[in-house]
């Protein structure tokens, strides 16, 4: 499976020629990439495009980061700590570049969080599969957020009413017995259930359920 065709590589390294092997390189693939000489830029442009990376609102194109563990200034991982603490890592997997010396800091990253690390030299083919597999989970963990976000839109839609009813239906409950336990009318409880199924944008109750389940 490929990654979206539109799909982001960030490279994030001090050493020109890192840059611009990992930029061909990644070319060679039809991958798409910035690269940046500094945490700090790389910072620099999340600012100056909060539409695209920020928390709020999430990153909506699949990324990943290729990010040097060593770098003048601030560090790749004093930046990955901020990536954490903004929820961008989350959205973005994290790649780091890492010579031998820094292969256990590049091992603890990853039981925080990061994504892998890629001990230089690397082989070209193996890390740019981590990049790929990295923009699919991307891309994967993207869509899941879009769909959570779809579904409590329609649930703030639903009255409280609405709310016990559905919560009813999803529990398998006829009716009759819903309309026992919330003290209405069983043909309230249909025009309740009908309104249900339309905000939520579902025709049956299995539909309901499933969708409510998926969303756990």
């Amino acid at each position: 499976m490929q990654p979206p065709y539109d799909s982001m590589v960030y490279i994030v390294d001090d050493d020109i020629g890192v840059r611009e092997g990992m930029a061909w390189l990644l070319r060679t693939r039809r991958l798409l990439s910035e690269s940046y000489a500094s945490a700090e830029a790389f910072l620099e442009m999340l600012q100056r495009a909060p539409q695209k990376a920020s928390a709020s609102p999430l990153p909506q194109q699949a990324s990943c980061i290729l990010l040097d563990v060593r770098m003048p200034g601030m560090s790749g991982l004093a930046l990955f700590e901020q990536l954490q603490a903004s929820g961008i890592s989350q959205a973005w997997p994290v790649i780091f570049l890492t010579g031998h010396a820094d292969v256990p800091t590049a091992v603890d990253s990853v039981k925080r969080g990061a994504f892998d690390f890629c001990e230089k030299p690397f082989s070209d083919n193996a890390l740019v599969d981590r990049v790929e597999q990295a923009l699919l989970l991307s891309s994967e963990r993207l869509t899941a957020r879009k769909q959570q976000g779809f579904l409590q839109s329609r649930l703030s839609d639903l009255t409280e009413r609405e709310r016990d009813v559905m919560r009813l239906v999803v529990e398998g409950l006829p009716n009759k017995l819903i309309a026992d336990q919330l003290d209405i009318s069983v043909r309230t409880v249909e025009v309740h259930r009908s309104r249900v199924f339309d905000k939520m944008e579902v025709k049956s109750a299995v539909e309901l359920a499933n969708l409510m389940r998926s969303s756990t």
